[in-house]
């Protein structure tokens, strides 16, 4: 059910970075910069892209290490897209897709996967749903073969939707309601944008939605949404490209497209309505008797990379990093380090169709009240307003940044997520290719005035607690 987008990609392989740097020889020392410098330039794929008749856009990310493929198809929907009410559709959908399709019977789909010695998921997020399959390289064509078999027609046959309800219902069991932080999140997500804004609305839907949702609903949803022109495909491993295009437009080519067959024409924030002129709750405090430490969570409302002013979204991917980015940003140092705070953490939420969030988490430790933890917050990111950063915090952030960048090379998933997750939300190829160029660009200016702008305003914000009963 989870998505993993790709600045979120780049900076949980950048955190394997983020310890204290070794003693560099000062030989090495002057080569390094320029080395890093002419990395950062460099695509990190290098990847190839084209567009089908049908508007179907399809990306190559060759990799020829191993002998092997992923194979990604996009819808450019999820839960932002869920009817009024009927909440969780996207992810209701994402299930009845693995109920057969003209030419593949109901559940033959991931048995053929596993026979071939495959792996296959699927996930749903609020902006994207995305179906693939890792496979040895000469078995592609046949996923090929049956993904878009399921694109265009797939059956969702009325009989699968009742014991499919209850799977879902038991997912959101053992996922949502047994996880107390997870439930909890969904409650703040309600309380800062509203329960009925699309940010506010539970991804797998509650319960009572879960219930609601229709046979028709599900229909629907696909003849809207699940349009080759409203689609992107993403393929990495060892695959030649003119293979590649063969075989896409012998698969997938001849899937009409209901938007005609000019090239898809991406609404920056596909009209979801803009974010609240404030926050439903501005504190929301709830107590569970399974919860054993209490958790802090704030947010506040951002700009996004297709939202309000997108070019803030990589100062504001810095300013994440230096604030509570992992050991020796801002927020250890002044609570974990101090003594204060078992974690303490900040990330940039721009990864969004529509607006983003920027946020703060973290746990006291025991015996900390969750008034001296809060003060505690409140006073680093005063100092950091009051006094700006400092050029050191930069250079090590971007570094740290770009550095962990280059490691997503090493993974075969790592270019269909980051890509796919991108074009999926109607971002370039290049916002991914020369995302560590771009860090690389950030001013301290730039990162003093995002702080300013999110931090500083607060025009829409929310804190929270989970506590101990």
């Amino acid at each position: 059910m989870d998505v993993l987008p790709r600045r979120d990609a780049l900076k949980r392989v950048a955190g394997i970075a983020l310890a204290p740097a070794l003693p560099v020889a000062p030989a090495l020392a002057q080569v390094a910069p320029a080395a890093e410098a002419r990395r950062a330039r460099r695509p990190l794929f290098g990847a190839s892209e084209w567009q089908l008749g049908n508007g179907l856009r399809v990306v190559l990310a060759e990799n020829r290490r191993a002998l092997v493929a992923a194979h990604f198809l996009y819808a450019s929907a999820g839960g932002g897209e869920d009817p009024e009410g009927r909440a969780g559709t996207a992810h209701f959908l994402e299930h009845m897709m693995f109920k057969g399709s003209p030419n593949i019977p109901t559940g033959a789909f991931s048995r053929t996967v596993a026979q071939e010695g495959g792996q296959d998921n699927a996930f749903t997020s609020r902006d994207l749903t995305a179906y693939f399959q890792n496979v040895e390289a000469s078995r592609l064509p046949l996923m090929m073969r049956m993904e878009s078999d399921r694109l265009g027609a797939a059956l969702l046959p009325p009989g699968e939707v009742e014991p499919e309800r209850g799977v879902i219902l038991e997912e959101r069991r053992q996922v949502v309601e047994s996880i107390p932080r997870r439930l909890f999140s969904e409650a703040f997500d309600a309380a800062m944008w509203g329960p009925q804004h699309w940010r506010g609305r539970s991804l797998i839907g509650p319960a009572s939605e879960i219930r609601a949702i229709t046979i028709d609903d599900l229909r629907g949803f696909h003849a809207r949404h699940y349009d080759p022109a409203n689609c992107v495909l993403v393929v990495a491993g060892d695959v030649r490209e003119a293979d590649l295009r063969r075989w896409a437009d012998e698969f997938y080519g001849p899937i009409p497209s209901r938007r005609g067959a000019q090239p898809a024409i991406f609404q920056p924030d596909r009209g979801r309505a803009a974010p609240p002129e404030a926050a439903a709750q501005a504190r929301l405090e709830e107590r569970s008797r399974v919860v054993r430490e209490a958790f802090f969570l704030r947010g506040v409302v951002a700009p996004s990379a297709t939202w309000g002013e997108t070019a803030m979204t990589d100062a504001l991917d810095v300013l994440a990093h230096i604030l509570g980015g992992g050991p020796g940003s801002r927020l250890h140092v002044a609570l974990v380090e101090a003594g204060i705070a078992v974690s303490a953490s900040a990330d940039a939420d721009t990864d969004s169709v529509g607006a983003g969030a920027f946020g703060l988490f973290g746990q006291p430790r025991a015996g900390v009240t969750p008034a001296r933890f809060e003060a505690a917050i409140d006073a680093e990111v005063a100092r950091l307003l009051d006094r700006g950063i400092t050029d050191a915090e930069l250079a090590r952030s971007i570094r740290q940044m770009t550095a962990g960048a280059l490691l997503a090379l090493d993974s075969l998933g790592a270019a269909p997520r980051m890509i796919g997750g991108a074009l999926a939300i109607g971002l370039p190829l290049s916002d991914v290719e020369h995302w560590p160029e771009r860090i690389a660009a950030v001013t301290r200016a730039q990162v003093e005035r995002a702080a300013r702008e999110v931090l500083g305003t607060r025009r829409l914000e929310t804190t929270g607690w989970l506590l101990p009963a």
